[in-house]
Parts: structure tokens; sequence; C-alpha cells
């Protein structure tokens, strides 16, 4: 790999043409894949398209003066200490803020290599070259910003991200909310009724662990089989089945670990402890993605905790 201090400037010319063309690759698939979903952001992508082929036609003509027609393949890959693209595909399902702030980076990163290709060069020309260079990228930044505001008004940001944060509830927050719901407060019965007939923290440990994985298996399954998620909107199966399935392990886990203790009455009291802890948590979670309001969250939850839990001592205390 080779440093960019020792390209010369011939093939700093030829790693900017071939920068603008991989930078218009990447804003077609964006626009290419949120066009459905995102239309107004789509159109600015394929806006910005446009400039960075404009740019790479200006960049030819420039090399095609100066240094004749046969342009040399060099990309950002090659050259050691320049920043390499991410496919557009690894930044997409990261959310359409993710993608935005990353098209933002795109157009810094550009600028900046030409300003410190300009700031190396001694040659008034290769100088002067570079800095038309820098100052296309800055225009690009500036005209990017001005597409946005023409395509993308405040009102219709607003409702693009309102919609992606109603898909990120519907497909991520709700099933683990509703295995996290699960595994807190199905596996308390048991729990505690091991415990309280046993009066040994390791055996409740084990029917914790036990009724911890085998709930979140299978509500796992349930949550992945329940539909395909194409008409609901709830995203693809598996992932949910997935989140479901783990955070209803996770729910049960976190009550049953502190009879690790061997003391049982220090271990029933971290549990005990614990187990407001998840319920609180739960309730957070729906005031903050679902609208509820937190003391009617906090009831709804705690009271029917307590149920389970007052269920798990009088069985396990009838033993």
């Amino acid at each position: 790999m080779r440093k960019f201090t020792t390209l010369n400037d011939q093939e700093i010319l030829a790693l900017a043409i071939s920068n603008e063309e991989e930078d218009a690759r990447i804003y077609a698939d964006f626009a290419y894949a949120i066009r459905e979903k995102y239309p107004d952001t789509a159109m600015i992508f394929t806006d910005m398209v446009h400039e960075e082929n404009e740019h790479r036609r200006d960049l030819i003509d420039l090399y095609v003066g100066r240094f004749g027609q046969h342009i040399p393949l060099i990309r950002r890959q090659d050259i050691a200490g320049v920043m390499v693209r991410r496919p557009a595909w690894q930044v997409q399902g990261l959310g359409i803020e993710a993608v935005r702030g990353y098209a933002r980076q795109m157009e810094m990163d550009a600028a900046r290599f030409y300003r410190q290709a300009a700031l190396r060069t001694t040659d008034a020309a290769t100088r002067k070259l570079l800095g038309d260079l820098a100052v296309a990228e800055d225009r690009h930044e500036q005209t990017a910003g001005e597409i946005e505001l023409n395509r993308l008004p405040a009102s219709k940001r607003e409702d693009e991200d309102e919609d992606a944060r109603r898909r990120f509830v519907l497909q991520v927050i709700q099933p683990g909310l509703v295995g996290l719901m699960d595994g807190s407060v199905s596996t308390l019965a048991p729990v505690f009724a091991a415990a309280f007939a046993s009066h040994r923290p390791w055996e409740a440990f084990l029917v914790g662990i036990a009724a911890s994985v085998g709930a979140g298996i299978s509500m796992g399954f349930a949550e992945a089989l329940s539909d395909d998620g194409k008409l609901s909107g709830r995203g693809a199966p598996l992932l949910r089945g997935l989140i479901c399935g783990l955070m209803t392990t996770a729910g049960g886990i976190g009550h049953t670990v502190p009879f690790l203790i061997d003391r049982f009455p220090l271990a029933m009291s971290v549990a005990m402890v614990v187990v407001v802890v998840e319920l609180l948590l739960i309730s957070w979670v729906r005031w903050r993605y679902q609208d509820t309001p937190f003391g009617s969250a906090v009831v709804q939850i705690v009271f029917g905790g307590a149920l389970v839990f007052a269920a798990g001592i009088l069985i396990g205390s009838a033993g």
C-alpha cells in the first residue's frame, strides 16, 4: 500500500476521479434503497449523484488537459491514510439518520482530502489545481445543503423521522418489550416458588435458568411464526424472533443470577431488588417508546408482577 505523500500530481488527480466515481455510486445506492420509504431524501441523493458526475467530468477535463487520455486506476483502498468508504448496504441498516450523517461525512472527507493535497505541494500550478478541487468540494457541500433545504423542508423531514421511529418501535422495541415483560414476569412464580419451597439458592437458580431459557426459546419461535411482517410492517420474522427470545431470556435471568449467592436471605433480598429494577425498566420503556404515562405504566407492570410474585411465594410456601 502506497503512502499519500508519495503520489505525484497526476496520480492525485487520478485518485480524485476515482473518488468522485465511487461517491456517486454510493449516493445512487442510497437513493435506490430508500426510494419507497423516504422518497424526499432519495431525491436529495439523486441530485447529489448529478453533482458528483459534474465534478467527475470537470476533473477528467482537467486531467486530460495536463496529462493526456490515459487515467491510471488508483483507489482509496490502495493509499494509506485515505478514508475508505463503507459500502452503502452497511450504512442503510442503521437507519435514515445514519445514512444522512454518513453522506455529510463523505462530503467533509472529500473537501479535507483536497485541502491536504494542496498543502503538500510546492508547485504553483499543482497547488492551484488542488485548491480548485477543494473549492469544488466545498461548493458541493454547500450545494448539497441547499438541495436538502429545497427537497426536504422541516415538515417533510419530521414526517420521515417519525416514520422511521414508528418502524423502529414496531420492528425492534415491540418484540423486545414483549420478551422482556414475559421473561421478567412469567418466570417470577417458578423461581421464587422453588426458592421458598427448598430454601436452597442453587435449586432456585437451576429452576430460574431452565425457565428463562425455555421461555426464551418458546417466545422466540412464537414471535417469528406469528406473521411474515410483509403486511403488518413488523419487519423480518427471524430478527423479531431473535430479539424477542433474547430479551425473554435476559428478563428471566436477571432475577435468577442473585441465587448464586449461598446465603438464602441475602440471595432473596438481592433478587427482590432486581425484580423492582426490572419492572421499573419495563415501565420506562413503555413510557419512552409507547407513549404510556409513566405512572400508569408503573402501576400496571408492578401490579402484574406483584400478583405473579405473590403466587410464587404462596405456592412455594405451601410445599
